[in-house]
């Protein structure tokens, strides 16, 4: 009986034997290879009825006729699938670089690409800012954008007469009505002194590329040539911007005089009657005017996107073949960072506008440029300003008007330009005229302004006579401009002298041009060199970047200015200058290079080292802005300017807030590259606002440590995230017949909830607006988010708010006098081991773009609290004290979209991890600061966070608390065991993190567990095999025994 239960156990342990084998051995795998997917939510775009054809530039690596190229595409690719678009415009006569061509199958981009005679493809880019429209109003629940179609440009100044209200900064008012008293802007420059001596623009070809001209017009003595480059077939002027221009520049109507009224018109017709146009347009047009041999290219208005790279390297080869292009800055201002393309590239004359009392015009768009951003620093533009309100010019047909903006003030400049070359002779004149030394006579000879800053005036106001006598005797030369900063001169230095500098802080970046007027291409030789005028000078270290080659005409040189450790109680001036040497290869008929020493002279000041409680840190580096992709604006009440394109800079749209801070005695840092790259010792408080990017795994590691035993203040503010509202957003293209999806949302934030996660706090996805108080201060909430996890002992701010998130977030539905108000959570104070973290749900408050009511107020007092930890008694009131945690489960956060390849604008996503020249200089080139090498992020893995249960409330006197330092083990922070605190919610092993670290080897976390579950396996299969055997035994001794009993 015994011996058959034995058998009965023994054979269902070897029916569940393998495959508890094979469960275990397969668990073992899967923590060996991890799955590679993130929490996700998985978003389905509606496809188009129809595969629709999109349109593409292709590009060429050498001029060819058009004929040719289509020939050799058909031949290397057949004609299926895609289609040549024929051309009819002037420049069809002439050879092309480019072809427009529609493909139905976007695999075929691809095969274009690795052809031998194509340089890129790219889309015919056609989108618009300022024309976005709402055929949708009215509807509720739906946030449809839709636009005309067109390359992004600003607006035209188009209005004349009524009363100009000056735009504050709730909204951009696109429709300007502008009133001044009517002056004859020649007189205003002096240029009849030129008109007596002779020189009245003859003989200089000047190309207007605008909406056209009309034939015989009575105010031009000198229409050349009007050609037409739109899909409009006529070369008239409907809309009278064209006329104006022209009419700024060379006409010769007594009530509204031009500037050089001999010069030789050439109309170039590239807007349509409804201000379309296309960058397949301008880079015929381009070419055509490249192929004529204009002198001077006028473009009175131009947009955001300078990653339009077909449209700005064509403008490259414009300048470089000596056509001396001028162009408006634009009319976004008074924010600041709003600069526009192409009057922003450096080969180009950038012009802002003025009014006659040599104010700044209210629209005229203010810099810096944000190329460089975020590592590098912005450049000075405009270059020069002139008057822009209330110019007289010339109407379609007859008779003159009145208009204003920066579209006026470039033709103004583009009319002295004119003016200027043709007091050179024709027979030296492209020896000594060019982009570079135009640009030198006008910003050498301009009248600096007193009031308004480097950004807003660049050199200051057009001076044509100075520029005169400057070109008179003008040698080609090298130079740089700006050639001084001086930290004494406030507000022209602004931003840097409201600043000093001192030790220990992140470089100070300066980033000017080289002009080179010796030539097209040019060479920085040897490194430039530093020179202080005394020995205090040798306290200031200077890091040198430039352009390997100054091209076309034009360089960058950027000092990073540090003062050594010795200076750090040195308080005074540091002056000397920094010298360049710059050489051009030897022109025909010339044996030797020509050569230039340019002179940069610094004026700084410096002060002794500010103690960590009043230095802040500012997150560049997480921040994107558009261009390259559709980054969305932060508030979802403004609709007619939906790209967040202003840089997000403290010098651009937080300037005001940068301003503020300096008042209130804080010194303001910028980091430009990872979060490993600053010593957290130094700072306060590290300020993050608004940002879209994702953080390196080693970013969040430090970030935590930083807080909790380095005693770091962390400041976030957030915006919206909304998957089902992102959707709603999206716009067609009408040119590449494809849909524009937000990136991501106002904010990164399941990017922002990984980076606080350690300390048990996480936004949500509401979309909230509405107005509250706070101590009796007034405060608009506008689209921002709500925060879902928070640990107990904080303080929590919850107020009612309208909750557009389930409604689509249109404006009308914002403006709804129904809408359902809840309570929301939206501002959250916390002590966290030795650091404090203040999160708030909303960064309008702080961003000059497009403010209601600024909390500037509040933003003191949480840095009062972060730095010094001064509590105010209306934040940390008993009412607002979390007696328990506020939580959320993780799969209820909002997560990630799928449909988006963000590693297309992100700096962290398949990026390394570096610090870079905005660095401090010890660890340029490094990973950052004691931080172990881990190679780069791909993933977010689990992480520990703080116990929602514990009372994170604590004094700055942490000897008595229980936290307990970080250690790790074999480089990987998932296998940590934090003492005390953290060892309730630690993700043990990494047990339940299945997401894989790129690192060429596995830590111990990796190989560990799969090692136990193998020889777990292999003990249990031991254990068994020796039950089996001694069971066998023993039926043989059982069967022996009855045997002998038998015999």
């Amino acid at each position: 009986m015994n011996f058959h239960k034995d058998q009965s156990r023994t054979s269902r342990i070897s029916f569940y034997l393998p495959p508890l084998l094979i469960a275990l051995f397969s668990f073992s795998l899967l923590y060996l290879y991890p799955p590679q997917t993130l929490k996700n939510q998985t978003l389905t775009l509606t496809p188009t009825p129809d595969t629709p054809r999109h349109n593409y530039i292709v590009r060429f690596v050498d001029y060819r006729p058009a004929a040719d190229h289509r020939i050799y595409l058909e031949s290397s690719l057949g004609a299926k699938g895609w289609a040549w678009i024929e051309r009819r415009n002037p420049a069809a006569a002439f050879p092309t670089d480019f072809g427009l061509v529609s493909i139905e199958d976007s695999v075929l981009i691809e095969e274009f690409g690795k052809l031998g005679r194509v340089k890129d493809v790219s889309i015919d880019s056609s989108y618009s800012r300022s024309l976005f429209v709402d055929e949708d109003r009215g509807r509720g629940g739906d946030f449809k954008v839709e636009k005309r179609p067109g390359k992004m440009f600003t607006s035209m100044s188009w209005e004349e007469g009524g009363f100009y209200s000056g735009i504050s900064n709730l909204t951009i008012n696109w429709g300007r009505k502008l009133f001044m008293q009517r002056s004859q802007v020649t007189s205003l420059f002096g240029a009849e002194k030129l008109w007596a001596k002779g020189y009245t623009g003859a003989k200089v070809k000047m190309a207007i590329f605008d909406t056209g001209i009309r034939a015989n017009h009575p105010h031009f003595r000198n229409i050349k040539e009007r050609t037409n480059w739109t899909n409009e077939d006529t070369l008239n002027d409907n809309l009278g911007h064209g006329t104006f221009v022209a009419g700024v520049i060379a006409g010769e109507d007594g009530e509204c005089l031009g500037f050089a009224p001999d010069t030789e018109i050439y109309a170039f017709r590239v807007f349509t009657d409804a201000q379309v146009s296309y960058t397949s347009w301008f880079l015929d047009a381009f070419n055509y005017a490249i192929a004529t041999n204009m002198d001077v290219l006028n473009l009175s208005i131009g947009g955001p996107d300078y990653l339009d790279l077909p449209f700005v390297e064509k403008v490259w080869e414009l300048t470089a073949n000596n056509i001396i292009m001028v162009s408006a800055i634009g009319n976004d201002g008074p924010l600041y960072g709003t600069l526009n393309n192409p009057a922003d590239q450096s080969d180009v004359i950038g012009v802002g506008g003025i009014d006659y009392s040599d104010h700044i015009a209210s629209f005229s768009s203010r810099g810096m440029s944000t190329w460089e951003i975020p590592h590098g620093y912005g450049r000075v533009k405009p270059d020069v300003v002139a008057y822009g309100r209330d110019i007289m010019g010339s109407k379609i047909s007859t008779g003159c008007k009145s208009l204003s903006g920066t579209s006026v003030a470039s033709p103004v400049v583009a009319g002295v330009v004119c003016l200027l070359t043709s007091i050179i002779s024709e027979g030296i004149r492209k020896d000594i005229l060019n982009p570079a030394s135009m640009k030198q006579a006008l910003v050498e000879g301009a009248a600096k302004l007193s009031g308004p800053n480097m950004y807003e005036q660049g050199a200051g106001r057009l001076d044509l006579l100075e520029s005169y006598e400057i070109l008179k005797s003008y040698q080609p030369r090298a130079s740089i401009f700006p050639s001084i900063l001086d930290y004494t001169d406030c507000p022209y230095s602004w931003p840097f002298c409201r600043q000093p500098l001192y030790a220990g802080a992140m470089p100070v970046i300066y980033n000017a041009t080289i002009l080179n007027g010796m030539g097209v291409i040019g060479y920085v030789e040897d490194s430039p060199t530093w020179q202080p005028f005394d020995e205090v000078g040798n306290l200031l270290s200077v890091h040198f970047t430039y352009s390997d080659v100054i091209w076309p005409w034009t360089g960058f040189l950027a000092l990073h200015m540090q003062i050594k450790d010795e200076g750090a109680q040195f308080s005074g001036l540091i002056e000397g200058n920094v010298t360049v040497r710059v050489y051009s290869p030897s022109p025909n008929g010339e044996k030797a290079p020509r050569r230039s020493t340019c002179v940069l002279w610094l004026k700084l000041r410096v002060v002794p080292t500010p103690p960590r409680s009043k230095r802040i840190l500012w997150d560049q580096y997480h921040s994107i802005k558009y261009p390259p992709g559709y980054i969305p604006r932060d508030s979802l009440d403004v609709r007619n300017d939906i790209l967040d394109w202003h840089g997000d800079h403290l010098h651009t749209n937080f300037h005001i807030m940068f301003n503020m801070l300096r008042d209130a005695g804080y010194f303001v840092e910028t980091l430009g590259s990872p979060l490993t790259c600053f010593d957290s010792a130094r700072y306060g408080t590290l300020l993050m606002v608004d940002l879209e990017d994702e953080y390196f795994v080693e970013e969040i590691e430090k970030l935590r440590d930083d807080v909790l035993n380095r005693g770091l203040g962390l400041v976030m503010f957030a915006d919206w995230y909304n998957v089902d509202t992102m959707v709603k957003m999206r716009f067609f293209d009408d040119n590449t017949r494809s849909w524009w999806t937000p990136v991501t949302g106002g904010a990164n934030i399941p990017a922002i909830n990984d980076l606080l996660a350690p300390f048990g706090i996480a936004f949500g996805d509401k979309i909230l607006n509405g107005d509250f108080s706070i101590d009796d201060e007034p405060s608009h909430y506008a689209s921002g988010t709500n925060i879902v996890k928070f640990p107990r002992g904080g303080y929590l701010h919850s107020f009612q708010l309208q909750d557009s998130s389930e409604s689509g977030a249109t404006q009308n539905i914002l403006q709804a006098s129904g809408m359902t108000k809840v309570d929301s959570s939206v501002l959250g104070l916390v002590e966290v081991g030795e650091g404090r973290i203040v999160v708030y749900g909303d960064s309008n408050c702080l961003d000059s773009s497009h403010m209601v009511t600024n909390c500037y107020w509040l933003l003191k007092k949480i840095l009062d609290f972060t730095s010094r930890n001064i509590k105010d008694p209306v934040l940390f009131s008993d009412s607002a004290k979390k007696d328990s945690p506020l939580h959320e489960d993780d799969n209820q956060l909002p997560s990630r979209r799928t449909d988006v390849n963000f590693s297309t604008y992100s700096a962290v996503v398949g990026k390394e991890l570096i610090c870079r020249s905005d660095s401090r200089f010890e660890v340029w080139g490094t990973k950052g600061y004691g931080f172990r090498v881990m190679g780069r992020n791909r993933k977010l893995p689990g992480y520990p966070t703080v116990d929602l249960g514990v009372d994170l409330n604590m004094t700055t006197d942490s000897s008595g608390f229980g936290w307990g330092k970080l250690t790790e083990k074999e480089g990987n922070l998932s296998a940590t065991i934090i003492r005390k605190k953290f060892n309730k919610t630690m993700d043990f092993l990494g047990l339940l993190n299945s997401d894989e670290l790129d690192m060429p080897m596995l830590v111990a976390s990796q190989w560990l567990l799969p090692v136990f579950v193998t020889g777990t396996v292999f003990l249990l299969f031991l254990s068994f095999w020796r039950m089996r055997q001694k069971r066998r035994r023993r039926r043989k001794g059982s069967a022996s025994g009855r045997l002998a009993n038998l015999l």
